[in-house]
């Protein structure tokens, strides 16, 4: 467990799944308007994220982590991380959202940081990457400005594999870190 400026950063539980569910819901919302359809989006989509949150946190493994960020009892942000998930990139950054009044404060810079110590501490030399979509350029200045490259691009998958869910054919960014370990010293929240 960290905790920094009365944020506490520690490992996702079961518990956890409901607020991280609907944070996530929330963030793709506010993110993902045309390139996720407003019928999916304004759905019932934060019970399809349960769904996903509470087979990711109901049982721990050692190839994945998600980190969460709370002040005082309440979650404000979370990141999922996957070791190996890729041969030539490394681990995915898979989740990295952070509630909307508290962006800019520094808990996402640490829940980078604190996937980068997950990394480092399991596979020292592997890098790390993460998908943004295309049209969120606020996140791509976050990762560009915390050492992430833009190494290529890529179609959006559409959520639950049902293709009625995306508006056209929306296009997603890879940001990639060669390796995680140097991010502790890069990234200060």
């Amino acid at each position: 467990m960290t905790e920094t400026s009365h944020v506490l950063y520690r490992v996702g539980a079961a518990a956890d799944s409901a607020a991280v569910a609907q944070l996530h819901a929330e963030s793709w919302r506010r993110h993902y308007r045309g390139a996720y359809s407003d019928g999916y989006l304004d759905g019932d989509i934060v019970a399809e994220r349960v769904e996903v949150w509470v087979g990711r946190l109901a049982q721990p493994r050692v190839d994945r982590c998600t980190i969460v960020a709370e002040t005082d009892g309440q979650l404000v942000g979370f990141v999922h991380t996957v070791l190996d998930a890729d041969p030539l990139w490394g681990a995915l950054i898979d989740n990295l959202h952070v509630t909307a009044g508290r962006k800019r404060n520094g808990i996402g810079s640490a829940l980078l940081q604190e996937a980068a110590r997950f990394v480092a501490g399991r596979r020292p030399s592997l890098g790390m990457f993460l998908w943004v979509l295309e049209q969120n350029v606020d996140a791509q200045r976050f990762y560009a400005a915390r050492g992430g490259a833009c190494i290529g691009h890529g179609l959006v998958a559409p959520p639950g594999g049902d293709p009625t869910r995306l508006v056209g054919h929306p296009t997603k960014l890879r940001y990639a870190w060669s390796e995680a370990a140097p991010i502790f010293s890069e990234v200060t929240p």
